[in-house]
C-alpha cells in the first residue's frame, strides 16, 4: 500500500509518515506541491494525505490534479480551516475525508483504515457487479448495459443473453448452452430463437454485422465474446 504524504510542516509530515510506517505501510513523504505532483506522476499510488494550506498549489488543487487523471484512490485532506465551505470545497473536488489539525495521529491512522476499507470494499463490489470489455459495460445487479458510457435497450432477455456471453468470455458458447441456460428449457435442433435474438442485440450494439467486435460467430459451434 503505497501512501502519499504531502505537507510543508516538517514535523507533521515526519509524525504521519513515522505512524504509517508503523502500520507496514509504504510512504512517498514530500514538503512541497512539485514533488507531489511528480511522485503522482511516476509512482503507484494508493493512498494521498495531502495539506490545504501548502504553497504553491495548495491541497485542493494537488487533490484536483489526482481527479482529472482519473485516479480514485481515496484522498485525507489535513486542514487548519474548519469553515464548512472549505470542507465542501474540497469535497467537491473529490476528496473523501478531512482531519483538522491539530489532530491525534492515532486517529489519522483510523481514517486511514476505515477509507481504505470502504475503498476496497468498492472496488470488490464493482468487480463483481461490473463486467468490462472494450467500451461495453454490463452491470448483473442493476440489469443495465451500456456502451461508451450511452445506454442500450435491451429487453431482459436479450441483457441475460449478453450477460451469460460476457460471463464466458474467450469461451465459445452454443446455442444450446445458451438456450437451456438463459430461457431455462430444452434445446430443439430446429430452434432459430437464439440467432434472431442474436441479430438484434447486435444492431442494438450497432455492431457490423461481417466484422462483429462483441458477439462473434463460431459457425457450426455457436457464440462467443472475445
Amino acid at each position: 500500500m503505497n501512501i502519499l504524504v504531502l505537507d510543508d510542516e516538517k514535523e507533521i509530515a515526519d509524525l504521519v509518515e513515522l505512524y504509517l510506517k508503523n502500520e507496514g505501510y509504504n510512504v512517498y513523504k514530500f514538503y512541497t506541491s512539485q514533488e507531489a505532483i511528480n511522485c503522482i506522476n511516476n509512482e503507484n499510488l494508493d493512498f494521498a494525505i495531502l495539506d490545504v494550506m501548502i504553497k504553491g498549489k495548495d491541497g485542493f488543487e494537488i487533490c484536483k490534479y489526482i481527479r482529472d487523471k482519473g485516479l480514485k484512490f481515496p484522498i485525507i485532506m489535513l486542514t487548519a480551516k474548519i469553515a464548512d465551505k472549505d470542507k465542501i470545497k474540497g469535497l467537491t473536488l473529490g476528496a473523501d475525508d478531512y482531519i483538522t489539525k491539530p489532530f491525534n495521529p492515532l486517529e489519522l491512522i483510523a481514517r486511514v483504515k476505515s477509507n481504505i476499507r470502504r475503498y476496497t470494499k468498492y472496488n470488490e463490489k464493482n468487480e463483481t457487479d461490473n463486467i468490462y470489455i472494450e467500451g461495453l459495460e454490463i452491470n448483473k445487479v442493476e440489469h443495465k448495459c451500456t456502451l461508451y458510457d450511452k445506454k442500450v435497450e435491451l429487453t431482459p432477455l436479450e441483457f441475460d443473453i449478453l450477460l451469460y456471453l460476457a460471463q464466458n468470455k474467450g469461451h465459445v458458447v452454443s446455442s444450446e448452452e445458451l438456450f437451456e441456460n438463459v430461457w431455462k428449457e430444452k434445446y430443439l435442433e430446429c430452434n432459430n430463437t437464439i440467432m434472431v435474438h442474436i441479430r438484434r442485440i447486435r444492431e442494438k450494439l450497432n455492431e457490423n454485422t461481417r466484422k462483429p467486435k462483441f458477439i462473434k460467430t463460431v459457425w457450426g459451434v455457436g457464440y462467443k465474446i472475445d
